[in-house]
């Protein structure tokens, strides 16, 4: 009877271990959600982009943030890589906003960062 419930024992410890390395892996891997890479082909990119010159006309408020870390789930923070193999999406800036998929604005502040048209979110999951 003891030497069963050792095994039993065992058996739960290396489940839990396995769960607890599939759960670091998981929120590492939302760390990665809005990192960005600027492409200088539009047919390289994943989404258009226009930078509007006022937040109002946006459908997103982006902020730039310093570190990848600092970026959320689709909330506008963004971090620029240097690789595109290292970001989640690629973008292409384009002149003129009717070629754009996305019209977004850059905010100075994080806290400013904001869907404005959330019928677009879907681009940048």
């Amino acid at each position: 009877m003891k030497k069963e419930n050792l095994i039993l024992l065992e058996i739960k410890f290396k489940l839990m271990k396995y769960f607890a390395i599939f759960l670091l892996l998981f929120f590492l891997q939302e760390t990665n959600a809005q990192t960005v890479f600027s492409v200088s082909n539009k047919y390289d990119a994943d989404i258009k982009v226009f930078v509007a010159k006022n937040k109002y006309d946006s459908d997103l408020v982006v902020f730039k943030a310093k570190n990848k870390y600092d970026c959320g789930d689709n909330n506008g923070v963004w971090f620029f890589t240097d690789s595109k193999y290292d970001a989640k999406k690629s973008i292409y800036f384009v002149e003129n906003k009717y070629d754009a998929d996305l019209i977004i604005y850059f905010a100075k502040n994080k806290y400013d960062a904001k869907w404005r048209e959330k019928s677009k979110m879907h681009l940048l999951f």
